[in-house]
């Protein structure tokens, strides 16, 4: 017996599997003959789910999927009625990521090898610099279970460095690495002039810097051997550079 459809919609949704099913509230037809939903596929697989109710469950364990499997489920319902699915974020990533072993090479190479990934999610790599976290860069995460090594250059200041890997996910919270010390001792300490700079601060060397002024509002932020000030207004203002923080300069 052959079904039609007159005008029918779709809902697609695209994740990846994380081991938990989707829950899908399913009105009556607009005409109040029979339900919303007519059919259900998973990565074009016709679901066997029995989707005539009011509420269906679409069972992903029924599709050989591995957990961060890319999955792709289209909900094929008639026009005038739209179901409902209950719990979406169920195909979004979560970090729950481990970190087995890191460490840090003598060319500044961060290696990491993590295992229970479970999403793809990118690695937020992360220095400790004047009392904060500053972002240094991030490294796309394959987010399938099993061993996997990631690696990036990262830029040391003067004296011992502190590193970290961070991820989040739709929860918004954060999940991090321990964090990893490293010493790069052929980068010297930076020094910067003039005190009271009219144009421009010159550095010793290329560095991370952050100016504020006397309000704590950023005013200047980069990674250069000078800093343009020309356009600041003459007043006090505070320095983070290298591994120091809080310097003073006049601007005149």
């Amino acid at each position: 017996m052959l079904t039609l459809h007159a005008m029918a919609g779709v809902i697609v949704l695209e994740g990846h599997y994380q081991g938990k099913n989707l829950f899908v509230q399913n009105p009556f037809s607009e005409a109040g003959v029979g339900f919303c939903v007519f059919e259900v596929t998973v990565n074009d697989k016709i679901s066997t789910d029995e989707i005539n109710s009011s509420a269906f469950e679409i069972d992903l364990g029924n599709y050989e999927l591995k957990i961060g499997d890319a999955i792709v489920v289209k909900i094929k319902h008639k026009d005038g009625c739209t179901p409902l699915v209950l719990n979406p974020e169920v195909l979004k990533p979560k970090s729950t990521f481990d970190v087995i072993s890191q460490s840090i090479g003598p060319d500044g190479t961060y290696t990491w090898t993590t295992t229970n990934e479970t999403g793809e999610l990118p690695f937020i790599v992360e220095q400790k610099r004047w009392n904060k976290w500053v972002k240094a860069g991030e490294v796309m995460g394959i987010g399938t279970p099993g061993e996997h090594t990631y690696q990036f250059k990262v830029t040391p200041h003067s004296g011992e460095n502190t590193f970290r890997v961070r991820q989040v996910d739709l929860t918004k919270r954060s999940r991090f690495s321990e964090s990893i010390k490293y010493t790069d001792p052929t980068v010297a300490p930076v020094t910067w002039s003039p005190e009271k700079p009219k144009d421009a601060i010159t550095f010793s060397a290329k560095t991370l810097y952050e100016v504020y002024d006397q309000y704590g509002n950023i005013v200047k932020r980069g990674y250069n051997s000078t800093i343009d000030v020309s356009d600041l207004k003459k007043d006090l203002y505070y320095l983070n550079y290298d591994n120091k923080m809080g310097e003073t300069f006049v601007k005149r």
